[in-house]
């Protein structure tokens, strides 16, 4: 109580030296500087809330100052202390109102906006990135979708950065269920990974990075077909085209697919038809093939189909 009592005693101290006075213009600057030291104390004492609230107030003064640097960075700074005291109340499980996450996700907010202004995507961008991570570690994946899209809507100017934000979102979908949702993602990543990705000379296929993306993608959209068992009248055509490639009909299909192993590319090839037989061992014996080939991702999408057709629900569960 006495470190708080002396905290509000100087944050007293120095507001009252932005008040106007007459024939007497407030040092906005010399404010800006003792609030950003007193932030740096209270941080250095575990006062992590507290500490949020002074560099809220440097960051009022460098907006007076017009300084839109200095106005981020304090915002910024503000909104990671404000994390950091959520996260060590649930760490404690002490009682609360989540009062901390929204103040964090106002000056988050506040922060990209300002960055935006600046004409500073890439810093938005990896604002936007931290608080999605932030949301998705504290379980929270449906709230962290809209702050992965954000990023990769400032990201466009650098591909391979947009998709990997896309891919943290068609994650957070597929954590929530909505399996729909992380389909359509997946599918545009897919695309924009074969318009906007290197590509060898003379040809159309993607290398690198956006070759593996595009693997990912393909595995990933093949199971969550599987999984949703869309009706042939609400097949979209993408979507078609994908589970023609894995049909028994489409002789020396792997030539459309030259993106994935040739391993692995069968083996969802015998994912689909068992599948479409109904035939759980054969799907459980391909699970037992596939898991050291698949991400931890994809192979809770594998096990999810397994599940599906022992136990069917229509959620995939």
């Amino acid at each position: 109580m006495a470190a708080e009592g002396d905290f509000l005693t100087r944050y007293r101290a120095v507001s009252n030296k932005l008040k106007k006075r007459f024939l007497r213009k407030p040092n906005v600057a010399e404010a800006s500087e003792q609030f950003g030291q007193l932030a740096k104390e209270l941080k250095q004492q575990d006062c992590l809330q507290y500490a949020a609230f002074c560099n809220l107030a440097m960051a009022r003064c460098e907006q007076t100052l017009f300084n839109a640097p200095g106005e981020a960075l304090a915002l910024t700074d503000a909104a990671r202390l404000f994390l950091a005291s959520e996260q060590e109340n649930r760490a404690l499980q002490a009682p609360g109102f989540d009062e901390h996450l929204q103040a964090a996700l106002n000056c988050y907010s506040f922060a990209i906006k300002v960055y935006i202004e600046m004409n500073q995507p890439v810093m938005a961008a990896s604002l936007s990135l931290e608080l999605g991570n932030a949301l998705k570690e504290m379980n929270r994946p449906g709230e962290a979708v809209v702050h992965f899209q954000r990023a990769a809507e400032l990201q466009t100017q650098t591909p391979i950065e947009s998709l990997l934000s896309l891919w943290e979102m068609a994650s957070c979908k597929i954590l929530t269920r909505d399996y729909d949702g992380a389909l359509a993602v997946l599918s545009e990543m897919q695309i924009m990974s074969q318009e906007r990705g290197l590509q060898l000379p003379g040809t159309n296929t993607p290398v690198g990075a956006f070759m593996d993306i595009i693997a990912k993608c393909e595995i990933s959209r093949v199971l969550l077909l599987m999984l949703l068992e869309p009706p042939p009248q609400k097949l979209l055509p993408e979507h078609a085209q994908t589970l023609e490639r894995y049909a028994w009909e489409s002789f020396d299909s792997h030539s459309q697919v030259n993106f994935l192993p040739e391993d692995v590319f069968l083996l969802l090839q015998s994912v689909v038809m068992a599948c479409q037989e109904k035939d759980t061992e054969s799907l459980k014996s391909l699970q037992t093939e596939l898991w050291p080939l698949l991400t931890a991702e994809q192979n809770h999408l594998l096990h999810l189909v397994v599940q599906e057709r022992i136990t069917p629900s229509g959620q995939g569960v």
